[in-house]
């Protein structure tokens, strides 16, 4: 290829990047050409096996942080099909909205206006039966106890295939209908991906991949938009790596798995072409002495918490919040830490819910604890970049962001049936600001309040709106008014978590009897639950208004109404003073 051709084909791969996808964010590394890479800060991920977490559970954790993304939950009931039956394969971005219930009514799925816009003209043979599940922007749980959550990690521009059919949000619907076991799910979604070829509006992708036995990391990429099935070769390259039961990995938008071994099947999964399409495409020379490792070869990353500024320092808080004994530093490069460690002790689901709303207190980077959280240490005034006078500064980018669309926690037990065992826990909005729920694996539907709402628009009857209400609200005096929060979340995420035992004990009895009556109970405790909770914020934010007016404090104490103001702390009184110039008042 002639150099006028390499440079029209690098302009045109360009062009079309910023055109699918404005929402990649691209960063340069005084050391390597990171600009080939195209990054994301959307999702954080936590992977912990079933050994590493306090009650035998695998757990799997994601931070969905888009910020103009479908915010919605649905149920996707079970169904029988004919032997001849055809699946239509969709591409559905994960930045566009769901039909709403509305629109989609009793009508089928494959009949529905925008679903037809998302039809890729690529049909499958249909399974006989598919498993019922709950999916956000992807499918998150089965009836089956198979859990999936997703951190995009980028990849090489010339990676890009905008052409694709294939997209991760379908990957994932399609592992939740057909799949019981991480491994079926990934050797599926691998081979579907090869086959019809992987990309359209993404990049690089990470699944955390989970059931009641083990926890996958699956991480897949497209091989750049020349690809065609006709090609004869892999329309997508991947591999996965197992956590070990008594460890935990992250990954907060950064390919995290390095060496594979083939020749150890428990732990390695990947595509026949992870290593000669590396070679190929000269991202890894096979005559270097150099073992191959998948990050290095097609995302790699070298900045560190401190090198970023903070804005990606993520990787190196996870592992010290959950490893404080190992001492990781964080000026470590990010392609250096290890895939997993073992945490300093098993973690729980409350664990993980914590973790979600940390805004790094007590180190260096946490941005409310100086000028930037403004005077009332809000650490969420997220500001991805600082430019002025034409130079660049960097932002601290903690886990807990105020602009996520929601959380999930997938919670996969083996000592339970599979609609009892597993369990959805999901936080809508800010996670500081929001309330965990639980929908159990086997529930014939969820709350109407998640399945509509979007960020444009004002909707009572939405969940998200009443935790988007608190979280507005407190961003007034975040310090004093997310205490307010945190006793809220105290008594309704505590009731939630210590009430699993029983809720538990009674579907599983019974369950004994008649499975059926056992899924309308959880059913019935899920819905109820989020009602309660979706009016007790809704309550929350009327009253965080009523008590903080005017910039007061209004209480009722014994009987007596009483007020006081909010006072700005002193080193910020002294900014505006020195600020403004202002000059000291006369005492007489």
């Amino acid at each position: 290829m002639n150099k006028k051709i390499k440079i029209f084909f690098l302009v045109f791969q360009l062009l079309t990047l910023f055109i699918i996808s404005p929402n990649i964010v691209y960063a340069i590394s005084e050391n390597e050409c990171v600009s080939c890479i195209d990054t994301h800060d959307f999702c954080t991920a936590i992977l912990a096996g079933k050994n590493a977490s306090m009650d035998g559970s695998t757990l799997t954790l994601q931070t969905a942080d888009c910020g103009h993304c479908d915010f919605t939950f649905r149920h996707a009931p079970a169904a029988d099909y004919e032997t001849e039956a055809m699946r239509k394969i969709y591409s559905k971005t994960q930045y566009a909205l769901w039909p709403t219930i509305e629109e989609a009514g009793e009508t089928p799925r494959d009949e529905q206006e925008l679903y037809k816009e998302w039809y890729t003209g690529i049909e499958i043979p249909q399974v006989g039966h598919t498993h019922a599940y709950v999916h956000g922007v992807f499918g998150h749980i089965n009836e089956k106890q198979l859990g999936i959550n997703e951190s995009t990690i980028g990849c090489r521009y010339e990676m890009r295939n905008p052409n694709a059919k294939i997209c991760i949000t379908e990957l994932t619907m399609l592992a939740m209908e057909r799949c019981e076991t991480a491994r079926e799910a990934i050797q599926l979604m691998g081979s579907i991906a090869e086959e019809y070829g992987y990309g359209g509006p993404d990049s690089g992708e990470m699944l955390a991949v989970s059931d009641p036995e083990e926890v996958w990391e699956f991480e897949i990429m497209p091989v750049g938009p020349l690809w065609t099935p006709e090609s004869g070769t892999p329309g997508a390259v991947w591999a996965a790596q197992r956590v070990p039961d008594d460890e935990v990995s992250f990954c907060p938008n950064v390919s995290r798995i390095g060496e594979i071994d083939l020749d150890n099947p428990d732990y390695f999964m990947a595509s026949s072409n992870v290593v000669s399409f590396a070679a190929e495409k000269g991202f890894y020379d096979p005559a270097s002495g150099e073992p191959f490792r998948f990050n290095i070869a097609y995302s790699p990353r070298t900045d560190s918490a401190v090198k970023s500024g903070g804005s990606m320092a993520r990787l190196w808080r996870l592992f010290d919040l959950v490893a404080p004994s190992e001492g990781f530093s964080p000026e470590l490069p990010l392609d250096e830490f290890p895939f997993s460690t073992k945490p300093d002790k098993k973690i729980s689901v409350q664990d993980l819910m914590t973790i979600s709303r940390d805004n790094y207190e007590g180190t260096s980077f946490a941005p409310g604890e100086g000028v930037s959280g403004g005077p009332f240490g809000n650490p969420r005034y997220y500001i991805s970049n600082i430019v002025l006078d034409e130079k660049n500064y960097s932002y601290p980018r903690t886990i807990s962001q105020n602009r996520s669309e929601y959380t999930t926690i997938v919670q996969l037990r083996n000592w339970l049936p599979d609609e009892i065992g597993g369990i959805l826990w999901i936080a809508l909005g800010s996670q500081d600001t929001s309330c965990y729920l639980p929908y159990y694996a086997g529930v014939n539907a969820i709350a109407e309040s998640l399945t509509v709402g979007n960020n444009w628009e004002m909707n009572r009857d939405s969940a998200r709106k009443a935790m988007d209400y608190v979280d507005f609200h407190t961003a007034v005096a975040y310090n004093i008014m997310i205490e307010d929060v945190k006793e809220a979340q105290f008594k309704w995420e505590g009731e939630a978590l210590t009430r699993i035992a029983a809720v538990d004990l009674k579907a599983y009895d019974l369950y004994l009897n008649n499975s059926e009556e056992a899924k309308k109970y959880l059913t019935d405790y899920c819905i109820d639950n989020t009602n309660q909770v979706v009016d007790a914020w809704w309550k929350l934010a009327d009253d965080l208004f009523v008590k903080y007016n005017h910039f007061r404090i209004y209480t009722i104490e014994d009987g007596e109404r009483k007020y006081s103001t909010i006072k700005m702390p002193e080193w910020y009184q002294r900014l505006i003073v020195e600020k403004e110039n202002l000059s000291p008042i006369p005492i007489d």
